[in-house]
C-alpha cells in the first residue's frame, strides 16, 4: 500500500483547470521529484495533498485513509509536513521558538519533548547558531533552512517540499541536498517540487511531470528528463 496516492483529483477556479484528473502514488521511504513549467498547478498539486485547498473532486489518501476532507492540521498531525516556496516564518519570533511552535502545535508534542524535537532539528540543520535569532533577521539560505526545519520539528513522516532550493547559490543547493539525503537516510518520504532540476535529479528515485494540469511524464528520472516531449514542453528544447 503506497503512503501517498491521489485518485483523480481536479481542482479549477472558475474556468480555469488547474488540477485535471492527476493520479499518482508514492511509496513509503521513496523521493518522488515534480516537474512542470511555471503554472502548471505543481502548487496547486501540494495544496491538494496538504489540505490548503479542497478538491473539486478525487479523493487523497494517506496511510491508507481517505484524508480528502480533513483540514491541514490535521493532516500534519498524522505525519504529513509541508514548506513553502516563499518561507513563511513567525518572523518576531526566535528560530527556537519557531521549532518549539511546529513540534507542540503540528508535532502534538508535550512542551519538555517539543524543546528537545527543537534542538535536534537546530543541530540537524545548520540552525543552532541562529537559535536566538528573530526568524525574520535570517538570510535566505537560513530562511529556506528554517522553513525545513519546522517541518521536520514535526516528526513528519511524509515530507512535502516546494521549491526549497530555488534562489540559493549552486554551494548552497549542495548544502540542501546533502541536507535532504540524510533526512532520506532516515527513512522520511519526500515528495519535491523543484526547477533546479540537477537538485532534484540527485535525490528522487523517480520524477513526475505535469503540464496545464495533467501528467506528461512519469518514470526513472534520466529516462524522463530524455523523454522528447518533456524536453520540448519543460525545457523548450526540440528533440
Amino acid at each position: 500500500m503506497p503512503l501517498l496516492a491521489l485518485h483523480d483529483v481536479r481542482k479549477a477556479y472558475g474556468a480555469l483547470q488547474v488540477t485535471d484528473g492527476i493520479s499518482l502514488s508514492v511509496e513509503e521511504g521513496e523521493t518522488l521529484g515534480i516537474l512542470g513549467p511555471n503554472g502548471a498547478g505543481k502548487t496547486t498539486l501540494f495544496n491538494l495533498v496538504s489540505g490548503d485547498v479542497r478538491a473539486d473532486s478525487g479523493r487523497v489518501e494517506y496511510a491508507g485513509r481517505d484524508v480528502t476532507a480533513l483540514p491541514p492540521h490535521q493532516r500534519c498531525r498524522a505525519g504529513m509536513a509541508r514548506s513553502y516556496q516563499v518561507p513563511q516564518p513567525f518572523g518576531a519570533m526566535t528560530v527556537f521558538e519557531n521549532l518549539v511552535t511546529a513540534a507542540c502545535f503540528g508535532g502534538r508534542q508535550p512542551e519538555r519533548a517539543a524543546w528537545e524535537t527543537a534542538h535536534d532539528v537546530l543541530r540537524e540543520t545548520g540552525l543552532l547558531p541562529h537559535a536566538n535569532r528573530p526568524a525574520g533577521a535570517l538570510t535566505l539560505l537560513n530562511r529556506k533552512r528554517l522553513e525545513l526545519a519546522r517541518a521536520l520539528a514535526t516528526r513528519p513522516r511524509l515530507l512535502l517540499l516546494d521549491e526549497i532550493a530555488g534562489g540559493l547559490t549552486e554551494h548552497e543547493a549542495q548544502e540542501l541536498v546533502a541536507e535532504l539525503r540524510r533526512i532520506k537516510a532516515r527513512g522520511v518520504t519526500m515528495v519535491w517540487i523543484e526547477h533546479v532540476v540537477h537538485a532534484l535529479l540527485s535525490l528522487s528515485d523517480r520524477l513526475f511531470v505535469i503540464d496545464f494540469g495533467r501528467k506528461l511524464a512519469e518514470g526513472e528520472p534520466q529516462a524522463v528528463i530524455a523523454d522528447p516531449q518533456v524536453r520540448r514542453v519543460y525545457m523548450g528544447v526540440e528533440a
